[in-house]
């Protein structure tokens, strides 16, 4: 929430936030993504954990795509893309792009077609029935702002018009000409239905990890002094932009996010210091609302928010071991 009556732009932007086998029958094999009794656990590789029950849901609902990709390789880059008018999915590797069907988050099985991934364009990379989105969970932005570090996840939902791939440009909503914040963020991706899981059972429901930019109208929030608006202020067409890959078996606490402003990094802070670690988030959240498949949780941003203000704005959000997300701004 912005202070009203507050003059200094970095208190008020900082506030803000919350702080190859396979296919048809002439093809020999079809390798499928997903053994049943290989499960991530704490972003690691864990064979012994299986994933097909879950505390709260069904068992065998969703599941872990856990698998390794390719001889002795564990990681994967999963994306989403558009080949002229069709759409798919796949893993992307060394600039080439395995295609998968069926279901991503659902054991799917490669087809053996590889595009390079310089014929298609990138999307985002799920499609989520919403994005919840963290204030204040970092201990540096705490103690920046003055504010006491939250007992309990503090968090607000962005609309899913607002939701954005890589590559595409941000608009500037036509009823509103005050500042434009951008927010550079880790967001985590929900792998199978989770409902009152413990930390314990929340890991084995993380998908991955990806990059975003929680883009916000920053003058809305406390317009109105009776009502903070977040979710007005965040949920404008454009302002959800996540992407460009969701990276598997990857260790959270060892990222840095770093965001770059036409050339200039603008933040650059670990992950390790999120008040509350991936697993304890998705277990909070998921005793307030149910987490579907390819639900996004922005895990909230840290120190050096900032606004857009040139005429042209190129804005990157990039997290080593999955990649930049780059957009534009223009005004």
């Amino acid at each position: 929430m912005f202070r009203a009556g507050s003059g200094r732009l970095g208190l008020m932007l900082a506030i803000v936030h919350r702080n190859r086998l396979s296919g048809s029958s002439k093809r020999r094999h079809k390798k499928r993504y997903a053994p049943r009794h290989v499960c991530v656990t704490a972003g690691r590789i864990n064979e012994n954990q299986p994933c097909d029950t879950w505390a709260g849901s069904a068992a065998g609902t969703g599941g872990h795509n856990g698998a390794d990709i390719g001889e002795g390789n564990t990681m994967a880059l999963w994306v989403r893309f558009a080949d002229g008018p069709r759409e798919g999915f796949g893993t992307l590797s060394d600039d080439t792009i395995d295609v998968y069907e069926g279901n991503m988050f659902a054991t799917p099985v490669a087809t053996g077609e590889k595009l390079p991934r310089a014929r298609v364009r990138l999307l985002m990379p799920c499609t989520p029935t919403k994005m919840i989105c963290l204030w204040n969970n970092f201990h540096a932005l705490a103690a920046k702002l003055g504010v006491a570090e939250p007992a309990e996840p503090l968090y607000l939902l962005k609309a899913p018009s607002a939701f954005m791939g890589p590559g595409e440009a941000i608009r500037r909503p036509p009823a509103y000409d005050g500042k434009i914040v951008y927010e550079g963020e880790l967001g985590i991706v929900i792998a199978k239905r989770c409902a009152n899981a413990s930390p314990e059972d929340a890991r084995t429901a993380i998908f991955g990890y990806t990059c975003i930019n929680d883009v916000t109208a920053a003058d809305i929030i406390s317009k109105d002094p009776t009502f903070a608006q977040w979710a007005r202020a965040k949920s404008f067409d454009t302002f959800g932009i996540f992407g460009p890959a969701i990276a598997t078996d990857i260790d959270p606490a060892s990222l840095v996010v770093r965001t770059i402003l036409n050339g200039a990094e603008r933040q650059n802070y670990p992950i390790s210091d999120m008040i509350f670690p991936a697993a304890d988030l998705v277990s909070a959240l998921s005793k307030d609302m149910t987490l579907m498949p390819g639900d996004v949780i922005a895990c909230g941003t840290s120190v050096g928010v900032g606004a857009m203000k040139e005429a042209a704005n190129t804005i990157e959000v990039a997290i080593a071991g999955i990649g930049t997300l780059s957009n534009t701004f223009a005004q």
